[in-house]
């Protein structure tokens, strides 16, 4: 399979509007089994967009997202450099360019006929915000093979699990523009492996903790402090949160392409029975002409016959 060959197809596919997306996808898929049956195959797989990713997806073919993510290493820099004039300057610039873009978007979305929602508009905000946060990102955003919208926590790194149709298409979104391309599935263990080291890192922790939790159950109990709020706890909490409803959602998204793929299989089947009914109803009524002709043929001659032997009768007489 060439991922050229299905990142292009996948780029035309993500501009036909959500609604159309799955007769479109298997249309494509079809046109392409005669020449590359693993292309066609992995074309029926590409996930439908959301609303929001197909308006970004839109303004990516303009190249209209240029001038937003180029600001992004400025505002970056900004922040590090702690500059409060600069920053208020430079997030004033985003405002301005995140707005226009939405705009645009929204013209876009128009003039193909499928309107965006308010709800919609906020989503490619977000995600014009997260490809300014993050190069990564920047680089999803402007590729064109965006699936569903991003969103940043002010500058760390924004999660592209699932972002692209087609991921390997675009090792920037990984590596970043100024690093060496790092190969998509290697990524995406060295994720997981991170994410699964850290309940045996609890185990361990726990483990050393122990016998200073037992002496201290020994002890006589100390008054209660006020519980003070930990800002950082309370963002990882609502990070993880986040995390958590992402991953439900793409549940979701998988489970309704699979019922889109079946409903498209069914529609096919169900299109192929009504020309065989067709044929059949066609089939029966030539019989029933022909049943009927044959009658009328058989009633003619037996008019005949009688008229025959009563002219034989009468002469005999």
């Amino acid at each position: 399979m060439d991922i050229d060959t299905l990142a292009a197809a996948a780029r035309e596919l993500l501009l036909v509007a959500p609604a159309d997306f799955v007769a479109e996808r298997t249309a494509r898929q079809r046109a392409m089994r005669a020449d590359d049956r693993d292309t066609a195959a992995a074309i029926g797989k590409l996930r439908k967009p959301t609303p929001a990713a197909w308006v970004v997806d839109l303004l990516a073919h303009e190249q209209a997202l240029d001038e937003a993510v180029d600001l992004g290493p400025s505002l970056r820099e900004a922040q590090a450099k702690a500059d409060p004039q600069e920053i208020s300057a430079l997030r004033r610039q985003r405002t301005s360019v995140v707005d226009a873009l939405a705009r645009a978007g929204a013209d876009l979305a128009t003039d193909a006929g499928h309107p965006a929602t308010p709800a919609v508009l906020e989503q490619v905000r977000s995600t014009i915000e997260a490809a300014m946060a993050d190069p990564h990102a920047g680089a999803a955003v402007r590729s064109g093979l965006l699936v569903q919208p991003l969103e940043s926590v002010g500058f760390e790194d924004v999660d592209l699990d699932g972002a692209l149709a087609v991921p390997d298409a675009v090792p920037d979104a990984w590596s970043g523009s100024g690093a060496p391309p790092i190969d998509i599935e290697e990524g995406r263990r060295a994720r997981r492996s991170t994410r699964a080291s850290r309940p045996e890192k609890q185990a361990e922790q726990d483990e050393q903790d122990e016998p200073a939790e037992q002496d201290q159950q020994n002890r006589a109990p100390d008054p209660e402090p006020e519980p003070t709020p930990d800002p950082a706890a309370e963002r990882r909490a609502a990070r993880q949160a986040e995390t958590a409803a992402r991953t439900e959602s793409r549940e979701a998204d998988a489970a309704l392409d699979e019922a889109e793929r079946e409903l498209g299989a069914a529609e096919d089947r169900r299109a192929g029975l009504a020309r065989e009914l067709e044929r059949a109803t066609a089939e029966v009524e030539r019989l029933e002409r022909s049943r009927d002709d044959a009658e009328t043929a058989s009633d003619r001659e037996r008019d005949l016959l009688a008229a025959a032997q009563e002219h034989r009768r009468s002469l005999g007489r």
